[in-house]
């Protein structure tokens, strides 16, 4: 008898051991909640953009951005119950992660030189390019139809900079507090046409009240490579999250994840990008 009480103890020791390894308690690799400072990770996602970053009505989380976010967090030591979403808007990104307010940003963040000085980014995670959202019976087929024309997009994107330095500098640049904004801007006729990334502009299309009143002009008028955002200096953080990336396209959870948040907009996405790569 005595044996038998001891054997079991030593399974119950060795099933909490199993069951902790689970939940990401495996130091040896430094990657669980030490990496983030506690039980819980926040994580920066935009909240009102559909098939990318979305809070939806009853407060979950969907899109693209929120997978990928994710699965790095899972790969990080943290379980989905374990991720504090908060919402950052362009023009507070690089504030957010330099107060500490989140460990990584994963919001249709392009990388560009200007805000490589500022934050460091794994990735790239996505290669989209940016277009136009225009009204279905518009004729707007060019970029260059925008001279004397309403362009809307988000205070703190570079997409409408572009637009006017690159192809059409007569247009009349309106800023918003979000894409959400401008797309009702866009139905109302308070503005012509709307700009960003094609994955974001597909999301907005798909969505079923908005299917049939608008389209993509299908231009390729930049690249934009989707990087996650980390503080200045924290090199280990970004070495963590590029063997996360590089690990869910392996495993093809990143085509599941493309697939299941653009594939019902028909969005004609790039393959998935190598880390480092980034497409001029």
């Amino acid at each position: 008898m005595k044996l038998r009480k001891v054997t079991a103890a030593s399974a119950a020791v060795f099933a909490l051991a199993l069951t902790a390894t689970a939940c990401g308690g495996d130091d040896s690799d430094n990657s669980g909640s030490s990496s983030g400072g506690g039980d819980k990770i926040k994580i920066g996602i935009k909240y009102d953009q559909p098939g990318l970053g979305l809070k939806e009505p009853g407060g979950t989380f969907a899109g693209f951005d929120v997978d990928v976010a994710t699965y790095v967090a899972k790969e990080l030591g943290y379980e989905p119950n374990q991720i504090e979403w908060v919402e950052t808007k362009s023009a507070d990104r690089e504030n957010a992660l330099e107060r500490g307010d989140v460990k990584f940003i994963a919001a249709t963040y392009s990388i560009t030189d200007e805000r490589k000085e500022k934050v460091d980014f794994a990735g790239p995670y996505l290669l989209a390019h940016q277009d136009l959202l225009v009204k279905k019976d518009a004729d707007i087929t060019k970029a260059t139809d925008l001279n004397d024309k309403k362009l809307c997009s988000v205070v703190g994107s570079t997409s409408a900079q572009n637009v006017k330095k690159d192809f059409a500098p007569d247009a009349q640049l309106t800023e918003r507090g979000g894409y959400s904004e401008c797309l009702s801007a866009l139905q109302s006729g308070a503005v012509d046409a709307l700009t960003t990334d094609d994955s974001i502009l597909a999301g907005y299309a798909a969505q079923d009240q908005y299917k049939g009143k608008f389209k993509l002009a299908g231009l390729k008028l930049s690249n934009e490579n989707y990087g996650i955002g980390v503080k200045k200096g924290d090199t280990e953080t970004v070495n963590k999250i590029n063997d996360a990336l590089e690990k869910m396209v392996s495993d093809k959870s990143w085509d599941k994840a493309v697939e299941a948040n653009f594939g019902p907009a028909e969005y004609k996405n790039e393959p998935a990008p190598q880390i480092g790569n980034i497409v001029k």
